[in-house]
């Protein structure tokens, strides 16, 4: 049951980042691409902000306790914005969210097989090749 949950929830997700890639694409060609990204994390930071004000969450101040090669992901949320606010207007939200699912999957499967940043080593088989390839595919299809 968990596992289904956890599988809507990140479908979910998923469905959010093709409707926030639709917003993008419009808003950057308003006000400018780095103008739109940043607008996105203002509201998200404002939003998270009155979270952390209202629930007990442990970790702000322990965030500068760790090694600073962690907060490196904090560069690719922009770099990823900025991404889609710019290529989104040019080949659409199905192209756009297809190129980066196929970009994710290709790293993951890496991260995974490796087991880097110290995830679960996961090898890649040919299962797993397949649906790359698949993905693959639907993005030359789609484009």
């Amino acid at each position: 049951m968990t596992q289904i949950l956890t599988l809507m929830l990140v479908l979910a997700a998923g469905a959010g980042l093709s409707v926030e890639a639709g917003l993008l694409g419009p808003l950057g060609e308003a006000i400018g691409h780095m103008s739109a990204t940043m607008s996105i994390f203002l509201v998200g930071s404002l939003l998270l902000s009155l979270v952390l004000i209202f629930t007990r969450q442990r970790g702000v101040m322990s965030l500068f306790a760790q090694p600073r090669w962690l907060l490196t992901g904090g560069i690719l949320g922009p770099v990823y914005v900025v991404v889609i606010s710019l290529t989104t207007p040019v080949i659409g939200v199905g192209a756009t969210m297809v190129g980066i699912l196929c970009g994710q999957i290709g790293v993951s499967m890496l991260i995974d097989h490796f087991g880097a940043f110290g995830t679960q080593k996961q090898p890649v088989d040919r299962y797993r090749l397949l649906a790359l390839v698949l993905v693959a595919a639907a993005l030359w299809l789609i484009r």
